[in-house]
This record gives structure tokens, sequence and C-alpha cells, in this order.
């Protein structure tokens, strides 16, 4: 991910503090990393997003363990040690009203906090436990709201996410129908367009796992230092279902953050990036600009001139790997082949094993990722209005076509045809 000037990443200690949950929110912080990062191993380098240090790490509220319910408040709960299935609720989809309002919040906080690192990190973990060969949910892990319960939280590769859910907790209790997968991943799509990265075609309505039980196990999330980074990379997010273009699109997200040797062993204690913040100073940054959302990261690898920026083996991977520099070299020429790369890859990452009430998702802005593009059947340089567009998306939604489901032959481009050849013969009976 790009870094601008407010953006960091930070590796966390590889071992979480055994301390509750509540006690973990006051005294933890505010450091968080991106998805690539270490496995089951505690000790395994890794690198994440961090988001600087700030006063919600302080803050009285304690992660709620619970599950939401629309419209049904939940009051604030500090996380204990009781049996998981005692702490077991009914899933409920979100509000989409609920969900805007709570989008603008989380565009206050981070324009406050500058905590773009640490949420995107924390969608991108709630998101990448995925396993595509094993179809029961939600076993299958993946955006299922499974990283609130302190057990996933504990994981070493989640170190420091817990200040994430301080930062977000208020939210959730302000709009109770709204579920924590969907917070997760509506402040991880928000974090990236609000440092100045692409709209993300996100839907929302992900069902929350009702218990610590359903926690996937550890070991899920990638490494930063394996020895073969480019397979372990592969290995892993293959696992997801993902590609070789979608893992080096999603490994620009390193645009954003910094990372602390005294966390993850990667980085230096300070450079002139990092020593006046934003937040706590100190890290090392992937790039200048390490709040800014851009394809600096791609064209600072492929440099490699300037001593202060990070490289880690999985980012040298990507220049150094054949099938993956064909998509880095791309990307540090082309920020728009970037953006549209990687917001295509975000979007598929925060699907990944969730399940939607409605079943067809929840989309706030309008029709997102739509496969019909009505504007492709216009004429010559006449645009179709907007009215028009929308009649012929109703109607190609009404003959089975969807964002999801494109239909099987060119209906429209068929109906054209049909009208237009029935016009030249009334033309020519008329003459």
């Amino acid at each position: 991910m790009t870094l601008s000037p407010s953006s960091h990443l930070l590796p966390l200690s590889n071992s979480p503090s055994p301390t509750p949950m509540a006690a973990s929110l006051a005294t933890s912080s505010a450091a968080s990393r991106l998805l690539l990062l270490p496995s089951a191993s505690a000790r395994a380098p890794h690198f994440r997003l961090s988001a600087p240090h700030s006063t919600a790490a302080s803050s009285s509220y304690a992660f709620s363990p619970l599950k939401c319910r629309r419209y049904s408040p939940l009051p604030p709960r500090a996380f204990s040690n009781q049996r998981a299935s005692s702490m077991s609720t009914v899933a409920a989809a979100s509000d989409p009203a609920q969900l805007k309002s709570a989008r603008e919040d989380i565009k206050q906080i981070l324009n406050s906090k500058f905590c773009h690192p640490i949420l995107v990190r924390l969608g991108w973990h709630d998101a990448g436990t995925y396993n595509k060969n094993i179809e029961e949910w939600p076993r299958r892990g993946g955006a299922n709201g499974s990283l609130r319960f302190e057990i996933e939280l504990k994981h070493a590769a989640n170190a420091g996410l817990v200040n994430a859910l301080s930062l977000l907790q208020p939210i959730k209790e302000k709009y109770s129908g709204v579920t924590y997968a969907d917070l997760f991943q509506l402040a991880s799509a928000t974090a990236i367009e609000e440092a100045g990265g692409p709209k993300i075609p996100m839907k929302y309505g992900r069902v929350d796992v009702s218990s610590a039980e359903e926690c996937p196990e550890e070991g899920r999330l990638p490494a930063a230092g394996p020895p073969s980074p480019a397979d372990h990379l592969r290995e892993v997010f293959y696992r997801m279902g993902l590609n070789d273009k979608e893992i080096v699109a999603l490994s620009g997200a390193h645009t954003l953050g910094r990372s602390r040797p005294d966390r993850s062993g990667w980085g230096k204690p300070e450079t002139k990036y990092t020593k006046n913040g934003p937040g706590a100073p100190g890290g090392q940054s992937w790039t200048a600009e390490w709040l800014k959302f851009d394809n600096s990261y791609f064209k600072d690898i492929k440099a490699q001139i300037d001593e202060d920026l990070l490289v880690l083996p999985t980012d040298a991977a990507i220049f150094e790997d054949p099938a993956f520099k064909v998509y880095a070299e791309k990307y540090a020429e082309d920020q728009d082949a970037f953006f549209k790369d990687y917001a295509e890859a975000h979007a598929k990452l925060s699907n990944l094993g969730a399940k939607f009430d409605p079943p067809e998702g929840i989309v706030l802005d309008g029709v997102q990722g739509e496969k019909f593009v009505a504007a492709k059947y216009s004429s010559g340089k006449k645009e179709l209005s907007d009215a028009m567009k929308q009649k012929i998306r109703a109607e190609y939604q009404a003959v089975g076509g969807s964002p999801d489901k494109p239909l099987q032959s060119n209906y429209f481009l068929n109906i054209i045809i049909v009208i237009g050849v029935l016009a030249i013969l009334t033309s020519l009976l008329g003459n």
C-alpha cells in the first residue's frame, strides 16, 4: 500500500498479551499491519499495517464478543473468560441506512486518528483465513466477524488488532444493525478510499459467527520472511482462491503503514519519514508518504535506492518471480491499472467465505461490479441517458441477469438488432 504523510505500517509483537481483552484495549499500542503477517510460529518475522498511537488505545469501551442483532442495541461488555458457548447469539444481516451512517463515523475516525493501515489490516485478517477447499460455513473461515473473539485475536498474526477493535467498538454500539463482519470490511474499504485509493466495489450483508468456537485455527495467514517467499505467497493466497495478479495487486497496499523492529523484527527503529509521526514516531515505512494510497510501493521496490524505505523478502519477491514481475512492472508504470486491479482484488478478498443475508448482498452506492454495462450499447457518440440505463438494467435483471450471474447470450444486443430490423421493414413498407 502507498504511504501518504499520514499513514504507516507498524509490525506488532509476535506474542500478544495474555491479559483479558478489556485490559488489552486499555494498554496495547495502536500499531497494526497488513495481511502478509506471520502464520503459526510466534517468532516468525512479519509485517503489518499499523495505526499511529492515539487516545483510542485507552478507550473505556471494551470490545463486545456478542453478535449484533438488527436494531437491538448491545450494552458495552468486557471480554471475559467465560465459555464461548454462553456468549452465542443469533446472527442478523446489516441495515443499509446504518451502514451508511457508520461509514461517515469511520471517516471521522480516520481523519482524526490516521488509523488507515490498522483498519485495512483488520478487514484483511478477518477475511484472509478463508480456505476454498472447505465448503462448510463458518469452518471455511473468511469474512464472518470471528476476529472479534479473544481466541483469534491472540493469534500471532493478529497482534495489536485489539486496538482496531477499540476504535470501532463505539461505532458498533451506536449502530447495532451492522454486523461485525460488515463493520470490519466497511472500515477497511473506507480506509483505502479515504487515503486516496480507488473506490472499492463492495457489498454488505455478511452474517457473523455466533461464538468463539467457530473461529478458524491459527496459521492461515502468510508470513513476511519465509524461506521461499514467492512459493509461500502462492500457497497461502491460492488457498483463498486468489491468483498471481491479485497477489501482486494486494501487495500494493503496503503503500500504507510502517514496520517496527521491536514488534516484528523487521525495519529500522526510525527514519526521516517516520521520526515525526503522525501518531507515535518511529518505525520504517515502505513508502515516503505512508498514509497515501498510490503506486509508490511498486516504484520504490523496483528502484530500491532509498535505504530508509523497507523491503521485505515477500516484497522483493514480486519483482524477482517472473510471473509476479509482469504485474509489478505494470503497476509501477500505470497507477490507473493498479487501482483497477486492486479495487477488484480487495472486493474479492472482502467477500471470501462470507455468508450474505440477503444472498445477493447489500450495495450502498448503486450497482458495484456490474458485468452488464448499458452504455456499451449506445450508438456512435450518443450516450444513453441515466434513466434509459436504469430501465435496461431493470429489464436485464428481470430476465435473470445480475452482477454475479451475467446472461449467457447477448440478450439486449439481440433485442436492439431485432428492433432495428423491424424499423427498417416498417420504413420500407411505409414507402
